[in-house]
C-alpha cells in the first residue's frame, strides 16, 4: 500500500508502484466501497494471474492508479473505452478490501469512479468472467452486483 508524504505517493518499496502524486480531492470512503469492475484485455490478466498481481493496463500506469467501474458504471466504460475489442474479461474485486489506496474521485461529469493508488493483489478478486461481443457489437455484461 503506498504511504502518503507531503502530497506525494511513495511506491509500496516492491520496485513494482513508482512515486506518484496524490489527488488531493478526495478519499477512502469505506461506505462506498463495494465490488468494483476492470475491464481488461484476457492477455494482459494473465500475465497478472502468473505474477500474482496486477500492476494496471498502459492506461492505468500512465495515469498512476488503476481505473476501476462500479456496476452502474461498467457498460458506459465498455462503449466508451473498449468499442468493438473482443478477448476482454471483467473481474469482480472486492473494494472493501483494497483499504484506503481505494478512493472515490471525480471523472466523467463528475461522477466518482473507483481508483486503487497501487497494485491490485489477485487474493480481492471475487470472480474473472469473458466479456464478450454481441452481434450488435456491444459487450454483453453477467449479472453484476448492485446493479
Amino acid at each position: 500500500m503506498p504511504i502518503h508524504i507531503a502530497g506525494v505517493c511513495a511506491g509500496n518499496g516492491d520496485g513494482l508502484v513508482p512515486a506518484l502524486p496524490c489527488r488531493q480531492a478526495s478519499s477512502y470512503s469505506p461506505a462506498m466501497s463495494q465490488l468494483i469492475y476492470k475491464i481488461v484485455p484476457k492477455s494482459l490478466w494473465r500475465e497478472a494471474e502468473a505474477a500474482g498481481v496486477f500492476t494496471g493496463a498502459p492506461v492505468d500506469i500512465a495515469d498512476g492508479f488503476i481505473h476501476f467501474s462500479t456496476a452502474s458504471q461498467a457498460r458506459e466504460t465498455a462503449t466508451k473505452h473498449f468499442a468493438g475489442q473482443d478477448n476482454l474479461l471483467i473481474a469482480a474485486i472486492d473494494g472493501d478490501r483494497l483499504g484506503p489506496a481505494l478512493r472515490y474521485e471525480p471523472s466523467r461529469g463528475g461522477a466518482l469512479f473507483p481508483h486503487l493508488y497501487g497494485p491490485l493483489p489477485l487474493e480481492n478478486v471475487v470472480w474473472v468472467k469473458p466479456l464478450p461481443l454481441g452481434a450488435d457489437g456491444l459487450h454483453v455484461f453477467p449479472k453484476l452486483e448492485q446493479e
